[in-house]
């Protein structure tokens, strides 16, 4: 079968792979280089984490939205001047978190997703001949104490349901695991499955390179539409000349809206805007990748240094990066690491991308409504890294024909009228 991907970010290289394996005859579509700075793919906070099974939207939510208004150097920010264009994903993005079996539902949702991602990456890093690219040594958080543990019951208690493990660490354990963590911190969980990318441009653009090998045609090139007959596919339509294809998988993050309307979904998809800023000069790397509870950031050593990731700004595309952004994380970083010195912080390589994201958590995966031949990939927010590989599976799987139960609860359908079905 011909099939085109659209997007050559972590979701669409691993897409190519599993059709390779299945046997299709792939193209790769997207307009930049792959491993590129454009995509999230490169910019993310390299946790591959079966933990990151919490929804951004939970109870009570709705109770600091007037704060996230007010205080421009918390972890979640809403811009003002965009905030009549976002209301309709706000809304329901509160309606999603809104009880306890609401977010449930989410977790597990996410939990097939993420459940086996370390094993799946650090399976496809072997498959390249790069196996050093994924680590596992575990992920760290950090607590100023128990009770500040204790006061996130709900999110652990959503991670063990999805039958995460983990060790609890007093200070000792902790302060031996991660010397230079600030002694503020006395208590820590470590989830031991959890695993890190050392370089995901090198990474993504080495899978796309592994396709190629396998026999995939990389076109780089923008996909504009579709051309059906009837409800069947018969080409996609780029800036520079048509594909004949017989399927066509879409997923190119936070671009994926536009496609998806023009293959008859509405979509509830706006850009989570994160930051990172990666400290090239740092001395001495922690260990682990750690995120602070009080941060709710993400500290990743890195083969380029240590990556400090996060922040959650709600904007449009288009808005102009706020790099007061990537100054928050490195004011918290310098708090977290007071072994830091000011020559760890002279060379700063900061980076703003665009986080796809759904209202209720949950990834855009399966056929459109327009045509069974159109396949949907994406919309995966703060897990796309994580979970591309097990997203390439169920595509592959439903396009071999499995049951669409499989991924009925990923359907762009909940979305219909513009609101989500939850």
């Amino acid at each position: 079968m011909r099939i085109v991907v659209i997007g050559a970010g972590i979701v669409g290289a691993s897409c190519a792979l599993e059709l390779l394996k299945d046997g299709h005859d792939v193209t790769v579509l997207d307009p930049h280089e792959p491993g590129g700075r454009h995509a999230a793919s490169y910019g993310h906070g390299c946790w591959i984490s079966p933990a990151s099974v919490v929804p951004m939207s939970m109870p009570g939510l709705w109770k600091q939205v007037p704060g996230y208004l007010l205080n421009p150097g918390g972890p979640l920010v809403i811009r003002w001047r965009y905030i009549f264009k976002l209301l309709p994903w706000l809304l329901s993005f509160l309606r999603a978190g809104a009880t306890v079996p609401r977010v449930e539902r989410t977790a597990l949702a996410l939990g097939k997703l993420l459940s086996d991602s370390p094993a799946r990456h650090l399976a496809l890093a072997a498959a390249i001949g790069r196996p050093d690219l994924i680590r596992q040594d575990g992920l760290l958080y950090a607590y100023t104490n128990r009770k500040a543990f204790e006061s996130d019951s709900l999110s652990w208690r959503l991670r063990k349901m999805t039958g995460l493990k983990w060790t609890e660490l007093d200070r000792a354990a902790l302060s031996e695991r991660e010397p230079d963590l600030n002694a503020r911190y006395q208590f820590g969980v470590l989830a031991e499955e959890g695993a890190h990318c050392v370089d995901p441009a090198a990474y993504v653009s080495g899978l796309i390179f592994k396709a190629r090998e396998l026999g995939a045609e990389f076109i780089q090139s923008r996909a504009q539409s579709f051309a059906f007959d009837g409800s069947r596919l018969v080409s996609v339509t780029t800036d520079t000349v048509p594909i004949e294809c017989e399927v066509a998988v879409v997923a190119c993050g936070i671009w994926s809206k536009r496609l998806a309307s023009l293959a008859g979904d509405k979509v509830l998809l706006e850009s989570e805007r994160g930051y990172h800023g990666v400290l090239t000069e740092v001395k001495n790397i922690p260990r682990h990748p750690v995120m602070p509870a009080d941060g709710r950031m993400g500290n990743t050593p890195t083969a380029k240094g240590l990556r400090l990731s996060g922040q959650v700004e709600l904007a449009t595309v288009d808005a102009p990066p706020n790099w007061d952004r990537v100054d928050i994380l490195i004011q918290h970083a310098l708090t977290t690491y007071p072994s830091l010195r000011a020559s760890d912080i002279s060379s700063i390589d900061k980076w703003m991308g665009h986080r796809p994201s759904t209202p209720d958590g949950l990834p855009v995966i399966g056929p459109s409504s327009r045509s069974p031949d159109v396949i949907y990939a994406f919309g995966h927010g703060h897990i796309g890294f994580a979970s591309g590989p097990m997203t390439a599976r169920l595509v592959a799987d439903h396009i071999a024909g499995s049951p669409i139960e499989e991924i009925s609860r990923y359907s762009a359908r909940r979305f219909r009228n513009g609101k989500d079905k939850k």
